[in-house]
C-alpha cells in the first residue's frame, strides 16, 4: 500500500515522503490517526508542491541558522564559579548554565541544543558546540573563572 505521509512518523520517513507499507499497518494505524493519506494522482500533485514550499522553507531556515552560527562563533562566554585553589570547580557548569549566559546576551538558545557531553568542572576555556540546525552546528567559547567572594 503507497501512502503520503502527512506528519514526520518514527522510522517509517518525513512529512510529505510517498511510503509502501503494509496494507494492516496503513490501514489500522496510519490511517485512522491521519498520519498518512492514500496516493492518488491529485495527492501526489498537492504533495509535490509542499515539497517545493518545503524546500524553500528549508534553505530559508539553514540560511538563517548559518548567520546565527556565525555570530555565536564570535561569541565569548564568561560564566563565574566558586572554584577550589587546583582550580577544580565546587559544582560544575552545565548545558542549562550556557543557554542561561545566552539568554542574557539575547540568543534563545533550548538547552538541548547545547551539545556539551560532560559538566565543566575545571577552571580554563571551553569550547561548545551548539546546534542549531539539524545540518549547522556552531562552536562558542565558554570561559570559566574564580567567582570573586
Amino acid at each position: 500500500m503507497e501512502l503520503i505521509l502527512r506528519e514526520d512518523v518514527l522510522k517509517l520517513g518525513r512529512r510529505g515522503d510517498v511510503v509502501q507499507v503494509s496494507a494492516g499497518y496503513g490501514r489500522n494505524y496510519l490511517l485512522p490517526k491521519k498520519l498518512a493519506v492514500p496516493l492518488t494522482a491529485g495527492n501526489r500533485k498537492v504533495v509535490e508542491q509542499i515539497k517545493a514550499a518545503g524546500v524553500r522553507r528549508e534553505a530559508k531556515e539553514q540560511t538563517e541558522a548559518e548567520q546565527l552560527a556565525a555570530l555565536l562563533a564570535k561569541v565569548t562566554l564568561t560564566i563565574a564559579r566558586k572554584a577550589g585553589e587546583t582550580g577544580t570547580l565546587f559544582g560544575s557548569v552545565t548545558s542549562m548554565d550556557v543557554a542561561d549566559a545566552l539568554e542574557k546576551l539575547g540568543y534563545q538558545i533550548d538547552r538541548r541544543k547545547i551539545l556539551l557531553e560532560d559538566p565543566i568542572k575545571q577552571l580554563g576555556e571551553y569550547p561548545v558546540p551548539v546546534r542549531v540546525h539539524r545540518e549547522v552546528t556552531a562552536s562558542v567559547n565558554v570561559q570559566v573563572v574564580a567567582e570573586q567572594e
